[in-house]
């Protein structure tokens, strides 16, 4: 496969062929190589030509298999108790996980494959049942658009309203969910645009009809035109009888009741030479002077292949085709005592639900993790530009169609970054002293092009002991064309006759802790007024009294929040409490105005196939089985699906299993809801959603207060350096 063939803006090279010999593993974790993916595809080729009936495949996944838990902690020396002893090591078998389709039929399969003596055997060569379908490749979104762009059909619709074949461009979704489809069938819808010049912002152009294609024949198979709104009606009513869709043997045009709608025409670029070239009076600002992030000595981290060190944090990095960043053993060293807290943190999934009802707009509701994949959707990252100071990148590698190993050398950005005031303070008594510390962060981040939109992610460590996973949204507006005139309910005119539609973006974060151990409990935690005390009692005289009520989850759950109570969830070990307040050591979640219900009504289709989005917090069992652990909250393989499949969240918690000192696992739900507004077009600013997990009681006390105050000394007054300011500096006492 040629490199062209991928998107550009997210692959290096292509590796077809093992280049070495496979040797042993650095850390039982590392993601495969390209060498091990071209190795293992190799090996499931020859098996389906030699032991099956199939005549064609295409490879849609090829991942590591992680090794159970306890041999990884045990090969790394982690104990499984606070102050036990790690357990023997035992050896550990390196397997990987394919999933294929034959292109004939349409059927799935899924095989897993270890490693010895050197080469790569089956273990397991599965059939999926019917209708189940791995994620979606970069190949078919690529395959997607140049189907549309070359159907007869699409250009004579096209040519209707003044464009021409070569200005066709389209982004292909899965079609989310579409019952008038069989879900036997892998199809993809296609939100068309037109691109009147090379590299124009082509979303300012929206056409109005959308395709349906297959993706295993290459064909458009149905042509949607969604309904609009009557611009002379008062109320906003549907140029159609109902949102309902119509049914495929109707002519969907008809159904509409409306005219063609051409695309609007003025550019909305981003780029600044075409910027400068069609907006009038374009001009970059030149007031901003430089600033440059300098690290005179070198950077404080110590990196060892995928595993990281930084201070007082130790961790392992990996790259997954689905996650993209993987965090694993993250482990603190606490004046010598090595202390676990996470053993693997990372996306496990995310949906954008859209809230235009009408035809065919419900259908939008993307999971861009379980139907896409973050990691192979993943930017190569620019120096100086997504990443700026000095920064050591990881590389990526996910499989294409013929097997080989598609190479994204920069996906995984390491930096440190100065993060303002650590800790401060002064006395203000006459002579007397002060302290000032700065914080560092080490920041682990990543970002992703889902066809119009950015998502930047950044899993951020502190020299408090704090964890930060922070997602930034940024990019383009997913918008569709408006009559003249047309007023939505459901939408913001960006522009004229660009229309971008409500919707809201939850992920799913999920928390495999490791509080000084392996076995942990959640506790929530209410602040209330205390309880029967009226102001004036002899308890609460004053009223001022409050409190926290805590509720240790015994049993499998998702919890709702409490807006009143300001409640929060404390990750612990009951097996080790803190010397002075009693508690057990733990992590406290906050979210940090994240927490937002899905406005999708319980039965509607979105929340039927991602129920994870019915709490914002979600404790189960960890269950290992020869495919892992529980891992993905709306299921394994996510796209058509019709309801919540029997391996999502819902089904793993039916409130039966014990979580209280048990290996388990945490699923925290934070989002956004999107009301766009006209500033964010043609390109959004970024939007900040973070969860942060803070030490409560983990640590004897502040664990940051050997980190030294430093006084930059290259930090200047910036208009005058008189004496007034060169008095304010000498009373910094910062060292």
């Amino acid at each position: 496969m040629a490199p062209e063939t991928v998107i550009p803006s997210t692959a290096t090279e292509v590796q077809s062929t093992p280049h070495a010999i496979p040797t042993e593993f650095k850390h039982p974790l590392d993601p495969l190589t390209p060498d091990e993916i071209a190795a293992v595809t190799f090996t499931v080729r020859s098996h389906v030509a030699s032991k099956t009936e199939i005549k064609a495949i295409k490879f849609i996944t090829c991942s590591l298999l992680p090794a159970p838990k306890k041999a990884v902690l045990a090969y790394l020396g982690i104990s499984l108790t606070p102050g036990g002893k790690p357990e023997a090591p035992i050896p550990i078998v390196r397997k990987a996980e394919v999933d294929f389709l034959d292109i004939v039929n349409g059927h799935s399969y899924n095989v897993l494959l270890a490693l010895g003596d050197g080469k790569w055997s089956i273990q397991a060569f599965e059939r999926l049942s019917e209708g189940v379908q791995p994620q979606i490749s970069v190949e078919e979104l690529v395959a997607c658009e140049k189907v549309v762009k070359n159907d007869p059909r699409v250009q004579q619709l096209a040519k209707e309203v003044g464009v021409l074949p070569e200005q066709i461009f389209c982004d292909g979704w899965a079609i989310g969910y579409d019952d008038r489809f069989p879900h036997t069938r892998r199809v993809q819808q296609a939100f068309v645009f037109a691109r009147y010049s090379e590299h124009e912002n082509l979303y300012a152009h929206p056409l109005d009809f959308i395709p349906v294609i297959d993706s295993n024949t290459d064909k458009v198979i149905h042509i949607d035109f969604p309904y609009h709104y009557k611009p002379s009606d008062e109320k906003g009513a549907l140029t159609a009888q109902s949102a309902k869709f119509p049914e495929l043997s109707e002519d969907s045009f008809a159904v509409a009741n409306r005219p063609r709608i051409p695309p609007p025409k003025k550019s909305f670029d981003f780029l600044p030479d075409l910027m400068e070239k069609n907006e009038g009076g374009y001009k970059p600002r030149d007031d901003i002077k430089p600033l440059h992030i300098v690290q005179p000595e070198g950077v404080s981290f110590k990196m060892n292949g995928h595993e990281l060190e930084w201070q007082n944090w130790k961790m392992h990095i990996s790259f997954t085709h689905r996650e993209g960043i993987a965090l694993s053993t993250v482990t603190y060293n606490d004046n010598g005592e090595i202390r676990p807290i996470l053993y693997r943190l990372s996306l496990a999934e995310m949906v954008v639900p859209y809230g235009a009802p009408e035809y065919p707009h419900p259908r939008k509701f993307a999971f861009d993790s379980g139907e896409y994949g973050m990691g192979t959707m993943a930017n190569e990252l620019s120096l100086g530009c997504d990443c700026v100071g000095q920064i050591h990148y990881l590389p990526g590698s996910y499989v294409a169609h013929d097997g080989s190993a598609v190479i994204v050398k920069n996906v995984i950005c390491i930096h440190e970054e100065d993060s303002g005031v650590l800790w401060k303070h002064t006395d203000y008594r006459p002579g007397g002293r002060g302290q000032t510390v700065r914080r560092r962060r080490l920041v682990v981040s990543m970002v992703c092009t889902l066809a119009n939109y950015e998502y930047i992610w950044n899993y951020q460590f502190y020299q408090d002991g704090t964890i930060e996973l922070e997602a930034r949204l940024t990019g383009i507006l997913q918008v569709y064309v408006a009559q003249d005139g047309e007023k939505s309910k459901y939408g913001t005119l960006v522009a004229p006759n660009v229309n971008a539609q409500y919707h809201q973006h939850l992920f799913s974060v999920r928390v495999d802790p490791m509080i000084d151990g392996l076995n942990n409990t959640v506790i929530e935690s209410d602040v209330l007024p205390i309880p029967e005390a009226e102001t004036g009692s002899a308890e609460n005289f004053a009223g001022n009294g409050f409190l926290t009520q805590e509720t240790v989850l015994k049993k499998e759950a998702g919890r709702p929040y409490d807006w009143e109570k300001e409640r929060r969830w404390r990750i612990v070990n009951p097996a080790r409490q803190h010397y002075s307040s009693g508690k057990d050591v733990g992590y406290v979640v906050a979210m940090k105005g994240g927490i937002t219900p899905m406005f999708a009504r319980k039965d509607g289709w979105a929340l039927k196939r991602a129920a994870f989005c019915n709490y914002p917090i979600w404790v189960c069992r960890d269950v290992e089985d020869e495919q892992g652990s529980r891992m993905w909250p709306a299921g394994k393989f996510v796209p058509q699906t019709r309801d919540s499949p029997a391996d999502a969240i819902d089904s793993w918690v039916k409130g039966e299993q014990n979580i209280e000192n048990e290996d388990i696992l945490v699923y925290l739900t934070i989002g956004t809801t999107h009301i766009p507004r006209p500033e964010d077009w043609p390109v959004m600013p970024v939007e900040h959603l973070s969860i942060t997990l803070k030490p409560q009681s983990f640590f004897t006390m502040n664990p940051s207060m050997d980190v030294p105050g430093t006084r930059d000394p290259r930090s200047v007054a910036a208009f005058s350096q008189d004496s007034s300011n060169n008095e304010s500096q000498s009373n910094c006492h910062c060292d």
